[in-house]
């Protein structure tokens, strides 16, 4: 067969399904112990001809790594024979942190990282002060990824990156990220 010849569609949706798993197995810059997958910014792939486009959505419009992501999927992208590719970044909808899998959600919490809890409807987590939460009255649900308690305080609106927040745990004195719901 030439290298001119047309390739099958069977074939072709098999090729992409390969593209996509291995730009979804990509780790993020700023967390390696997930995959860009496990996070749901990897929105598609669509191909034109001999044209890929993978399209993502950054955890927020303004994160630091999208360029670096960016340039991550490109270059899994020729390493694998595609030199025509492209990464268009869509913000709208705007990602959740609903997106996230739950295997991701399980690597974050093994990783000391608090994943964010089940959708609000969406809105963010509630922030409640210390004297409701030792009260019983703690609505968010979130938990120390160190020691399960659900005695934490929140010490900061941004932690490590900005779509995390640092707070500690009242039980095992220990600090934690906690991935923000968005």
């Amino acid at each position: 067969m030439s290298s001119d010849a047309p390739v099958a569609h069977s074939t072709l949706a098999a090729v992409d399904t390969a593209l996509l798993e291995a730009v979804c197995a990509i780790p993020d810059p700023e967390i390696p112990v997930i995959t860009l997958g496990d996070l749901g910014v990897v929105r598609g792939l669509s191909r034109r001809d001999a044209h890929v486009e993978v399209q993502i959505t950054p955890t927020y419009c303004g994160c630091p790594a999208t360029e670096m992501i960016r340039s991550e999927v490109l270059q899994t992208l020729h390493a694998l024979g595609e030199t025509s590719a492209q990464v268009r970044i869509v913000l709208s909808p705007a990602w959740s942190s609903t997106w996230i899998s739950e295997d991701g959600r399980q690597k974050l919490r093994a990783y000391g990282i608090a994943p964010p809890g089940p959708s609000c409807g969406g809105t963010s987590i509630r922030w409640m002060d210390r004297r409701a939460r030792s009260a019983g009255h703690d609505e968010s649900g979130l938990r120390c990824p160190r020691c399960d308690s659900g005695e934490v305080e929140r010490l900061s609106e941004f932690g490590s990156t900005p779509c995390k927040a640092l707070y500690r745990c009242l039980a095992c004195r220990e600090p934690f990220d906690f991935f923000k719901t968005l």
